[in-house]
Formats: C-alpha cells, structure tokens, sequence
C-alpha cells in the first residue's frame, strides 16, 4: 500500500475546510440527493462525498457505506485529491498503490474507485465525489463527464457554504465565520478545561496605504498578511479577517503556550516581506491579546473587547515611540 503525499496548499485547505464547519455535521439532503443520484446512475453500491481531514477521510453523505469515515493515510481520495483530475481506479487487485490496502483486502472490497475532487472557490481541493464497487469495472468518457457534473453540483452547495462564511479577499473566516467557530472551540474549551488566547491585529497606518498607493496595494497588503497569519499559526487555529485592516486569532489548548513563538513568527515574516517586496511602504501590525484559564472561562465578546483593548494600547504606546 502507498499513502498519499500531502498537498502543497495543504495547511490552506485544512484552512479552508474548518471554516466551512462541515466537518461532523448531520446528514444533508442536498449532499445526500446527489449521492443517491450517482449510486443510480452508475449502478454502483457506493457513492460518497468524502471531505479530506488532517488524518481521516470523512462522509459527508454516503450511500451503501455505513461507517462515518476511515483513517485518512489508507483512503483513496487522499491520492484523488492531488490533482484536478477523476482519479480512476479500474481494478484495484492491479494497480501497487492500492492491492494491499485494507479497504481492499478487507470492508468494504474495493475492486473499482473513480473519484473527482471537489473544490472551495478558493481552488483547493476539498474532497471528493466517489463511486466505490465491489467488482473491476470500465468507466469511459461519458461516465466522466457525468461525474464531472455531479462534483460541480457538490462544489456549488461548499461554494454557498463557503460565501456565507469566509472573506472573498483573504480566504480566512469572516466575522460571521469566526464567531460560529470560535464559538464552538471556545464550549470545547470550557468542557476540557483547556485555556484560551485571543489575538486581535490591526494594520498600522492601512488608510495611508490605501490613499496614497490604491487599494488594489491594499489588497495586496491584506492577502500577504492574512497569508503570513495561516503559515504562522496553527492550521486549527481559529483564524479570521474581522474588518477592514483586523484580523483576530482564537489559540486554544497548548497553543496558548506558544503565543509569544507564534507573534514572533509573525513578525519575523512580516519583516522578510517587507525586506522582500520593496513595496515603497512597511507593513506593520500593531496586536493585542486576551487569555482565559481552563479553570475561569469568558465568553468569545469578553475576550473580544480585552483583545481590542490591549492592540489599542499597544498602538499608542508604538505612536509615542515613533
């Protein structure tokens, strides 16, 4: 058996797909009709959507399959995942990379696997709409680009998810996206007694960038940090564009340990960009914080308004130093 390699994008579509909450949700109908759908059209005992987690493959919507997901590094949609293309698996018992594979040799015996990625708007590849039978089989031209079809209807209902809860401009969480998330991590983090930290970020002098460069300049000044905050940071934190120039971070668990390590990556990369892109202007960032104990939680507007509080006053405290 061969596991699949990671994405090159991977830490941005894990990104990606915690902010579109999907991941253990209920059954939906309009994932499910889709599946029901592919298991006629192709007479084959499963269809699945199958969402592509750090170390799992989980169903969205299955058909003809009973369990709830499989360990990511025996699945076959973590191979489909690596390019744009159906993934076609004729005979399984022929191909190396899947012979030996436990889902082949053992539930559900998996002779034949087609499987066409499904995508966020943003590009990356989130999963996949797969058909699954128990014996070899062809799939020809037509067959794919009927599958095609069932996958772009998958992709439109993720893209609807994906536009009610994620900035257009950036890729993070908007508001409305951070707050069901952080609403969630934070309930997880009262049950398990875990702590929390909350950054708030402002852009330094983002009106003057915009004014004097445009704002297709302060766009650009936006993405890049949004990108450096998604390369520093873990890819469970909870990370979003909540306004204009600010972005928030909700760190949880041991990740509250590594805040210090974590802004200075921040800075650290933001200083190389600056080095780099000779933009005619500096990025800079001025940045608060809030923290609960396991023992004495807050509620997400509490440590909200200690956050912003705190990047104010580092803000002014950095305006009297210049």
């Amino acid at each position: 058996m061969i596991a699949a390699p990671l994405p090159d994008d991977e830490n941005a579509r894990l990104s990606t797909l915690r902010v579109l909450q999907v991941l253990d949700t209920d059954p939906e109908e309009r994932f499910d009709r889709l599946t029901r759908m592919a298991r006629r059209l192709f007479q084959v005992p499963i269809a699945l959507v199958s969402l592509v987690d750090a170390d799992r493959q989980w169903f969205k919507s299955a058909q003809g399959l009973d369990v709830p997901e499989t360990p990511r590094d025996i699945s076959f949609c973590g191979h489909a995942i690596m390019s744009d293309d159906i993934l076609l698996i004729p005979d399984t018992h022929a191909d190396p990379r899947f012979a030996d594979n436990p889902l082949v040799t053992g539930g559900p015996r998996i002779r034949f696997y087609a499987g066409c990625p499904v995508r966020a708007p943003s590009g990356h590849r989130l999963g996949t709409l797969c058909l699954i039978d128990r014996a070899p089989r062809g799939f020809d031209t037509d067959d794919q680009a009927t599958l095609r079809d069932l996958a772009f209807m998958v992709e439109q209902q993720f893209a609807a998810m994906y536009m009610a809860m994620v900035d257009e401009l950036t890729g993070l969480a908007n508001r409305r996206g951070f707050e069901s998330q952080a609403g969630h991590v934070l309930a997880l983090c009262r049950r398990q007694q875990w702590p929390a930290t909350l950054l708030y970020f402002d852009l330094d002098h983002f009106k003057h960038v915009n004014d004097r460069y445009g704002h297709a300049e302060g766009d650009w000044a936006l993405k890049s940090f949004a990108d450096i905050l998604r390369f520093c940071l873990r890819s469970s934190d909870v990370v979003a564009r909540t306004g204009g120039d600010e972005f928030v971070a909700l760190l949880s668990g041991t990740a509250t340990e590594q805040m210090a390590p974590a802004l200075e990556r921040v800075r650290t990369q933001v200083g190389a960009l600056n080095l780099r892109a000779q933009r005619g202007y500096e990025l800079a960032f001025s940045v608060g914080d809030a923290a609960m104990s396991g023992e004495a939680p807050l509620a997400l507007e509490e440590l909200m308004q200690q956050a912003d509080a705190a990047m104010y006053a580092h803000k002014q405290s950095r305006r009297r130093m210049n």
